[in-house]
């Protein structure tokens, strides 16, 4: 038996938690460098699997399967393509900066980090399980440490958005869970790569398509099922909302990708045009919205609205341009927002407000802290060079090919994000000091600098070299596509002649 690589990633994280809460009540000391260095143990395992993957190897690699319950087939069934191996990556690095970030927190620190490490098993495992009752467990264990970081470590009205996150999350869970066992019981098999061979009727697809789908929506969230997410950001500690929008919220368009697309692709054709133009309302909408908030944890928060939308346009364009670039994209946003709300986080400690009206020309007393904010919304705004500018430019490249007309208004959320993030940046940092507060701010100390610094790394490598992390995407997306290809009817759009592209849109 090899060696079960999987399992001990995911599993790690769960015993450093076990570890942390063993530290004795008069060593509290110990919590935060115990917490950081045992948060590099995931990551270590994270970048052996992405050094040993195998690009361009068809199918799953690093599997393994132990039956648990062969009445119901249950199984400890995991695996790793290029899909969920960049995700697995993203989510590896920002946990230990998002801990490193949270030096801070000062009540109750131990459980604080146990809720920590316990919310990066859940996340990691969504991202490898093959197994739908193993995936939906990891999916639910997510939950319960996130509500915690939310409603006692949050601010404000932090116990109402940690309900609001759990009652929305909990009811598409529920319709989700139906569907699974709806699914094992048409299948004989809660196995995913079984599932791929059975035969489903394209009226089951659609009310499985409506199960999983809705469970997906609501943790995007897709419009109209956003409203429990700027409450959650508002009110998260800022390592909260660093995982809530880097990570958390990948968890529905990856199993956009991983489900509803892969399970059931007649239903996916079906209704790709309704999910396409909730994904332009919310682009729009997000970013409009965005542009009024006078909180600017907010005005991220909203942001993130608008940035997924792209990516399920991206997806649901069922194109290969459309879903490499989603995917790239989930990775881009983690680290651009990520860096965003880090940085919001480093200005909230030092002044206890993040009302924008309260701030205003602290690019002088804080010019590096204005520099890694400028470079952050440059690179949220999808700026050529840096990583945000590959993933849409390849989601409006290939969302064109299906559906011109929705790629052309979403275009118009890259230049509101601009107004937005620029606008904002202007009112915090450039200008007269008016409030004598910030006269006596103080910049970012090396480990602030350091914990942005890998992030800054990031995007910059990703603007300027995406091919290695294309190159492990795409022959994942290519699966997806020909197997939605070989069950229906669908004909995956490509850039060809000149006439080839007169026709564009025919697919709508």
């Amino acid at each position: 038996m090899s060696f079960p690589t999987l399992a001990v990633m995911v599993l790690l994280p769960t015993l450093a938690a076990l570890v942390v809460a063993l530290v004795p009540k008069r060593r509290p000391e110990l919590v935060y460098p115990l917490s950081l260095t045992l948060s590099f143990l995931p990551l270590a395992m994270v970048g052996y699997v992405l050094w040993e993957f195998e690009v361009g190897a068809p199918g799953y690699q690093f599997t393994q399967q132990v039956l648990w319950f062969e009445p119901l087939g249950i199984s400890w069934n995991v695996g790793v393509d290029g899909i969920s191996l960049l995700l697995l990556v993203l989510t590896a690095i920002l946990f230990p900066l998002s801990i490193a970030a949270s030096k801070s927190v000062a009540k109750n620190q131990k459980m604080y980090m146990v809720a920590m490490l316990l919310l990066e098993t859940g996340m990691l495992g969504v991202f490898v399980a093959l197994d739908l009752l193993l995936f939906f467990a990891f999916f639910e264990i997510t939950l319960v440490p996130m509500y915690l970081l939310i409603g006692i470590w949050g601010s404000g009205n932090r116990v109402y958005a940690a309900l609001k996150f759990v009652l929305y999350t909990a009811l598409g869970s529920a319709l989700m869970l139906t569907g699974i066992i709806w699914l094992g019981a048409i299948t004989g098999t809660f196995d995913f790569t079984q599932i791929l061979d059975a035969t489903i009727t394209p009226t089951q697809q659609a009310w499985l398509f409506l199960g999983f789908g809705i469970a997906f929506a609501v943790k995007v969230p897709i419009f109209p099922f956003h409203t429990w997410l700027p409450d959650a950001h508002t009110e998260a500690p800022t390592a909260g909302s660093v995982l809530l929008a880097g990570v958390l919220l990948k968890l529905g368009t990856y199993g956009f990708i991983r489900f509803n697309l892969t399970l059931f692709p007649d239903a996916a054709v079906r209704f790709a045009p309704w999910l396409a133009s909730l994904a332009v309302i919310g682009i729009i909408y997000g970013a409009a919205v965005a542009i009024v908030q006078p909180d600017v944890k907010r005005l991220v928060a909203y942001s993130s609205v608008s940035h997924l939308g792209f990516i399920i346009l991206g997806i649901f364009a069922m194109t290969s341009q459309g879903i490499t670039g989603g995917v790239i994209q989930m990775v881009n946003h983690g680290l651009s927002t990520g860096a965003l709300f880090l940085l919001v986080g480093m200005i909230y400690e030092r002044r206890h407000t993040r009302l924008i009206a309260d701030y205003g020309g602290i690019a002088k007393v804080m010019p590096v802290f204005a520099g890694l904010f400028l470079f952050s919304v440059f690179a949220s705004a999808g700026l050529p060079g840096l990583n945000g500018f590959i993933g849409e430019f390849k989601i409006l490249l290939g969302s064109y090919l299906r559906f011109p007309v929705a790629a052309v208004v979403a275009a118009g959320g890259v230049i509101l994000a601009a107004v937005y993030l620029l606008w904002a940046y202007e009112r915090v940092f450039t200008g007269p000091i008016v409030h004598k507060e910030n006269s006596k701010l103080i910049d970012l100390d090396r480990r602030e600098i350091l914990i942005i610094a890998p992030l800054v790394a990031l995007i910059v490598f990703l603007g300027v070299y995406p091919k290695p992390a294309l190159d492990r995407i795409e022959p994942a997306v290519e699966e997806v596509l020909e197997r939605i290809e070989q069950a229906t009817d669908y004909t995956v759009p490509e850039f060809g002649t000149p006439e080839d592209l007169a026709n564009v849109g025919g697919g709508q």
